[in-house]
């Protein structure tokens, strides 16, 4: 005899899959559009790297949102998601230029810090109660992150660029939240990649003006445009499947996923660069995802998940 589910708690639970398995792909698409946008800074300018990027993330989403049309809901363009855009700029330069100077595991493992600094910043700025548990977690992963940078070593300075990147992603979050209260994430998405490029082209036009970037990348050979294409097409699927992600599920169901994007980017470094990290680097990112996994518990048993009709469920969007 079989003990058989509901209805509605089959269909919550059948959508929930969906999303875990929408972000776990997402995960895996990520470090792989890291790695391209890696081998690019060998022949362009980080800066120039980031903008090629965006344009090439932007010629596959927008696309894709004309075929996702349905899910698209509220203003595309605004204050917020102009603010959106501009911290995806900031999060994307940085990134690869760490990117450009380290291994792709270790940047990323330093940019996990994001959930403890979201963490801080939720109550000046999201007015959220943020107890003393939580708020030592967030001292333990900031240790862990110590741990992988190891003042004094050779990425010391250049550790300081995920840790930035980790910030403006913390904020994008945080104007995310307030966003998504009247637009779908994939109209977010949309809206805040054609800021981002906006912002990238006048960027990298300034600084090719003013002398600080002379590379050509219309000098590029085939390889070096597919390369491009690539990266911009992984990021793109990668935050489509994101959308559809919280679409289907609760972020706080979904937030242990994205570590997975850690193993995506060692066993990425490992195969294309013969990156991997050492004995110490690895207690770090232990100490950081046990941190970040800790956080999401909290957050979970603050909220505790409730056996309602899945379209009577709220969808806001929380960090990821």
């Amino acid at each position: 005899m079989t003990l058989a589910l509901p209805y509605t708690s089959r269909t919550m639970w059948t959508g929930s899959f969906a999303g875990m398995a929408c972000m776990a792909a997402a995960m895996v698409l990520l470090p792989l559009g890291d790695t391209l946008s890696k081998l690019l800074t060998e022949t362009l300018n980080p800066i120039e790297v980031a903008t090629v990027r965006v344009l090439a993330q932007a010629a596959f989403l927008l696309p894709a949102a004309v075929v996702l049309r349905k899910r698209l809901r509220g203003a595309m363009f605004s204050p917020v998601v102009a603010l959106s855009g501009l911290l995806v700029m900031i999060t994307l330069i940085c990134l690869i230029g760490a990117f450009a100077v380290m291994p792709i595991a270790t940047a990323i493992a330093i940019f996990f810090v994001e959930p403890l600094i979201l963490t801080v910043l939720a109550g000046p700025l999201l007015g959220e109660a943020v107890g003393p548990r939580r708020l030592a977690a967030v001292g333990i992963g900031l240790v862990g992150a110590l741990i992988v940078i190891r003042p004094g070593a050779e990425f010391e300075i250049a550790a300081l660029l995920p840790l930035l990147a980790a910030a403006s992603y913390a904020l994008n979050m945080i104007v995310l939240r307030r966003a998504a209260r009247t637009r779908s994430g994939l109209t977010i998405q949309c809206g805040a990649t054609i800021y981002a490029c906006i912002g990238m082209v006048v960027l990298s036009f300034g600084l090719q003006e003013a002398g600080y970037v002379s590379s050509d990348p219309g000098a590029l050979p085939a390889s070096g445009w597919a390369l491009i294409l690539g990266s911009g097409f992984f990021a793109a699927a990668s935050y489509v499947l994101i959308a559809e992600a919280f679409r289907h599920a609760e972020a706080g169901l979904l937030a242990p996923f994205q570590y997975l994007e850690i193993i995506g980017a060692t066993a990425a470094g490992y195969l294309v660069f013969g990156e991997f990290p050492d004995g110490m680097t690895w207690v770090g990112i232990a100490v950081i995802l046990a941190s970040g996994l800790y956080v999401v518990y909290r957050e979970r048993s603050r909220a505790p998940a409730t056996l309602e009709p899945t379209r009577h469920r709220s969808r806001r969007i929380r960090p990821r």
